[in-house]
């Protein structure tokens, strides 16, 4: 298939293996997408993709025969991320998929502890990066006249509280609040906005939550998943592809008319 003719999905944060962004752009590949991997690239911070990460996650999407773009990119800065779609379009001349699933939740503390650095760092990629990446998206969408599907990976913290979360739950609270207001600024060129909101997944930061909030809790590892799966009514965690199989749904013809929405993938746990 021509490249110009192949759909093109980018994801942030997909810089890592066995993380939401992986699996959302495997699901897409799947599809026959063109997809970009893309992430911070910094080798410097465990937490953070590195980017020998990135071309390794890249490596097992070239294998379902579709075309890969790998790309560093800071969603902290509206300069970087300017120049990680101008790049995409100059590679395929055409975007018709993003989603925004960078985010930092590995800062973990009582409210009372968080310093203003650490603060900083969770809006500045959770909640501010979304907004330089949909701004940039759609100003190419909307240039090129075919409308387009911006994804946002919210949470359930999304819209309920959780202890020693502060800066995580704000962020992906204000994450809701610019997805309906960009669902309004961008629905008449055709750009839908949704958000998807999965509760607790086991992916490299889930671990870290999982580790973090089984020793608050005085608990093994185990005994804490066993715990969370009792209280889900489909009585199973959360997996990876559950989220990527609603950003498949969103960006299909099947949902053209779902905009401004946030999604539960939860298993019945969150149902508001």
């Amino acid at each position: 298939m021509d490249e110009n003719t192949q759909k093109v999905v980018v994801c942030t944060g997909s810089g890592r293996h066995g993380g939401l962004g992986e699996a959302i752009l495997l699901r897409f590949a799947n599809d026959g997408y063109n997809v970009v991997v893309t992430d911070v690239g910094d080798s410097s911070d465990r937490h953070l993709a590195s980017s020998t990460d990135m071309e390794s996650v890249a490596a097992g999407l070239k294998s379902k025969g579709v075309n890969v773009l790998c790309l560093p990119c800071d969603v902290r800065s509206p300069d970087s991320v300017a120049a990680l779609f101008d790049k995409v379009i100059a590679r395929f001349g055409r975007l018709d998929v993003l989603v925004n699933n960078a985010g930092i939740g590995f800062v973990m503390k009582h409210s009372r502890e968080v310093a203003p650095a650490e603060w900083s760092l969770v809006i500045d990629v959770t909640l501010s990066g979304v907004f330089y990446c949909t701004q940039a998206a759609a100003k190419h969408m909307e240039a090129a006249g075919r409308g387009g599907r911006i994804i946002n990976i919210a949470s359930q913290a999304a819209k309920s509280g959780f202890p020693h979360m502060a800066p995580y739950c704000a962020a992906k609270h204000g994450v809701i609040g610019l997805t309906r207001t960009a669902a309004i600024d961008y629905g008449a060129a055709g750009v839908t906005v949704n958000a998807v909101c999965p509760n607790h997944v086991t992916t490299a930061l889930g671990g870290a939550q999982n580790a973090y909030f089984s020793a608050f809790k005085g608990m093994t590892e185990e005994a804490y998943l066993e715990e969370m799966a009792a209280r889900i009514p489909m009585q199973r965690i959360g997996q990876a592809g559950d989220t990527a199989a609603m950003c498949a749904f969103l960006a299909s013809d099947d949902a053209s008319f779902i905009t401004g929405e946030a999604i539960n993938v939860s298993g019945g746990e969150e149902m508001h």
